[in-house]
C-alpha cells in the first residue's frame, strides 16, 4: 500500500542545496514529494490528505548516517529508536573494515566474537544468523522490515579473513585474486563500496599493493572505498596520504572514515589534513570525510593491542595474554615504543575508560579509567588491562578521551565533510554520539555556536553524503524526489544524551518521513518499518 498523502504546511525549507531557506508547504504523495507551493505562489494552498501545521519548524533532507554499526542492531530492534529519532532516514552499514558478509560458517564465527564488544552477539537461539552473502544480508533487511534504509559497504578485513583467516602475511597472487573476486561478486549483489579498518585486524595486515588492487575493482563497480586508516595518531598524516595515494593510482572513490586528528601529538593540527585533503581534490581524487561533533573516541579494549598479538584471530588473542613472554613485548609495545593498535602512540591509561563489558560479574569496571581500576586492584594499569581482556574475552567497549575542540570544528567546516555517528549501539554506557550525533550538530554547533551555518550543517548531514552514495533523487527537499524528510524546530533542537546517560533520544525533532511514511509522529516512535536496503541498483527506484 503506497504512504498517504500528507501536506506539511509552512514550513521552513532548507534544502539540502545550502542556499537560503525558504517557507513552503510540502506535499507528499505514494512516497515522493510531490509538490513545493512556495510562500506568495499563485492559487490556494494544497490540501487533502493529513495536513501537518509545520509552522515554526525547518524542513530538512533526512540524514544520512555515513558511518553506523548498526549492522545487527536494525535486525535485533528494527523500530532502531536511536537513529530515527534524531531524524536519519538512511545509514552506511559494514564499517571499518570488519562486518559479517560476505562469510563462510568458520569466518563468521570468528567474526561474531571480534566484533562482540562493537553489536553484541545475539545466541543462535535468540537470533537468526540466516545469510552469509551480502545479498543474502541485504534481503534480510528487507524480508524483516527496518525503520530506516541501509546501505552497505563490503568490509576489506571480513574478505581477508574469509580467503587468509587472521594471517599477518601477503596474500599469495591466488588469494588476492579470491578476494578481488568475492569483492565484486558483493558489489554486484548490492554493496555501495568497501571499507577498511586499518588498525584492526586482520585489515591491517593488507599493504597498499594489495588495498590498490581491491580499490581498482571497487573503481570499476562505480563505488566507493571509505578506509579508517592505518593511524589517528602518531604517523596520522603518513597514514592519510597512504590512503589518498591508493585512491589516486586505483582511481577509487575516497571517503575518510571518522576523519580527525586525535591524541596530544596532533593538538592543533587539522589544518595539515584538510591542506592534504585539498591537494588531493585538486589532483583529480574524488574525496569526502565524515567526523562526530565529539571529543573522545570509542572502540574496543582489545584494538588497543598491537597487530602482532592478534594475529591468528581472537583465540590466539587470549592465548597470548596468558603468555607471560608474550605479555611482556605487548606491554613494551603499549607502554614504551607506542602500539600500531593505540595509534602510534604511548597507552595513556588515564584516558582509556571503560564504557561496556560482555560479563555481567565485571559491571563494577564500567565508567573507570584503566588507571582507575588499577588503583581500586592494587596492580599496575597494564596487569588491569590484561585481566580485564582474559576475563572479559575480548568484549571490553571503551571510551578514549584523546580529541581536540579546535581540530574537531576545522574538520567540519570543510566542504567535503558529512556527518557520521561512528556509534555503537551496545554496552553499558556506550559513546552518546549514538543517540546524539545529528541533533548536536544543529543545536550545539549550529545554533549555539555559529560554527556552521543551519543551510550549511543541513547540506553536509544530507546532500553531500547523498552525492557520496551515488543517490539522484535523495538528500534534498524537491519536488519529484523520496520523501525522506526531517521536521525540527531550530530553536530547540539538541542532544540530550549524556556521557553518564547516553541513551537519551534527543528534543526538537517531533517528525521524521522515510518514504512518505512517519517513523516520528508528534514526537513519539511509530510502529512503521519502511526502510530498505539501498543498492547501486535500487538508488533511484521508487520507495518500497
Amino acid at each position: 500500500m503506497p504512504p498517504p498523502r500528507t501536506v506539511l504546511r509552512g514550513a521552513l525549507v532548507v534544502d539540502g542545496s545550502g542556499g537560503a531557506p525558504y517557507r513552503a508547504d510540502a506535499v507528499l504523495d505514494d512516497g515522493r514529494i510531490c509538490a513545493l507551493h512556495r510562500e506568495g505562489d499563485p492559487g490556494p494552498r494544497p490540501g487533502g490528505g493529513r495536513v501537518l501545521d509545520a509552522d515554526g519548524l525547518a524542513l530538512a533532507p533526512g540524514f544520512v548516517d555515513m558511518h553506523a554499526h548498526s549492522d545487527l542492531a536494525l535486525l535485533a530492534d528494527p523500530a532502531h529508536e536511536a537513529k530515527v529519532a534524531q531524524g536519519v532516514t538512511l545509514e552506511v552499514l559494514g564499517q571499518d573494515g570488519l562486518s559479517y558478509a560476505p562469510v563462510d560458517d568458520t569466518t563468521l564465527a570468528g567474526l561474531r566474537r571480534q566484533l562482540a564488544g562493537w553489536n553484541g552477539d545475539p545466541s543462535d537461539a535468540d537470533f537468526d544468523w540466516n545469510w552469509r552473502s551480502v545479498g543474502e544480508y541485504l534481503a534480510r533487511l528487507d524480508a524483516q522490515g527496518i525503520a530506516v534504509n541501509a546501505a552497505y559497504l563490503v568490509p576489506q578485513g571480513t574478505l581477508r579473513a574469509l580467503v587468509l583467516g587472521w594471517e599477518d602475511r601477503p596474500a599469495t597472487p591466488a588469494e588476492l585474486d579470491r578476494m578481488r573476486a568475492l569483492l565484486a561478486r558483493s558489489l554486484d549483489e548490492g554493496a555501495v563500496g568497501m571499507s577498511s579498518g586499518l588498525t584492526y585486524t586482520p585489515g591491517m595486515y593488507a599493504d597498499a599493493a594489495e588495498l590498490t588492487a581491491l580499490c581498482r575493482v571497487v573503481a570499476a563497480h562505480g563505488g566507493y572505498w571509505c578506509p579508517h586508516h592505518r593511524s589517528y595518531g602518531a604517523g596520522a598524516l603518513e597514514a592519510y596520504a597512504e590512503v589518498v595515494a591508493v585512491a589516486g593510482a586505483s582511481g577509487c572513490a575516497l571517503h575518510l572514515a571518522h576523519a580527525t586528528m586525535n591524541f596530544e601529538v596532533n593538538r592543533g593540527r587539522a589544518g595539515e589534513l584538510l591542506a592534504l585533503v585539498d591537494a588531493a581534490v585538486a589532483d583529480g581524487v574524488d574525496l569526502t570525510l565524515d567526523s562526530y561533533p565529539y571529543l573522545p573516541g570509542s572502540t574496543t579494549l582489545a584494538a588497543l593491542l598491537p597487530g602482532w598479538a592478534a594475529a591468528g584471530g581472537p583465540a590466539e588473542t587470549l592465548r597470548r595474554l596468558a603468555d607471560p613472554a608474550a605479555r611482556a613485548r605487548i606491554r613494551a609495545d603499549l607502554e614504551v615504543h607506542g602500539s600500531d593498535g593505540c595509534h602510534g602512540v604511548v597507552a595513556d591509561w588515564d584516558t582509556v575508560q571503560v564504557s561496556g563489558v560482555r560479563e555481567p560479574a565485571l559491571r563494577s569496571a564500567v565508567g573507570l579509567t584503566v588507571r582507575q581500576l588499577a588503583r581500586r586492584e592494587g596492580v599496575e594499569p597494564f596487569e588491569a588491562f590484561t585481566r580485564l581482556l582474559l576475563d572479559d574475552g575480548l568484549g571490553t567497549t571503551i571510551l578514549q578521551h584523546v580529541g581536540h575542540e579546535e581540530n574537531v570544528r576545522a574538520i567540519m567546516r570543510h566542504p567535503a565533510h558529512c556527518g557520521g555517528s561512528d556509534g555503537l549501539l551496545t554496552g553499558d554506557r556506550p559513546h552518546p554520539r549514538a543517540y546524539g550525533t545529528f541533533p548536536r550538530y544543529l543545536g550545539a554547533y549550529v545554533r549555539e555556536e555559529g560554527v556552521l551555518s543551519l543551510p550549511e550543517a543541513v547540506r553536509h548531514l544530507s546532500a553531500t553524503p547523498a552525492r557520496r552514495l551515488g543517490l539522484a533523487d535523495r538528500g534534498q527537499v524537491r519536488e519529484g524526489w523520496v520523501a525522506d524528510l526531517v521536521l525540527f524546530d531550530p530553536g530547540t533542537v539538541a542532544e540530550q544524551a549524556t556521557f553518564e546517560d547516553p541513551r537519551r533520544t534527543p528534543r526538537g525533532i517531533p517528525y521524521v518521513f522515510v518514504g512518505g511514511v512517519p517513523v516520528m509522529d508528534d514526537g513519539r516512535r511509530t510502529d512503521a518499518l519502511p526502510g530498505r536496503a539501498i543498492t547501486r541498483r535500487s538508488a533511484t527506484g521508487r520507495p518500497a
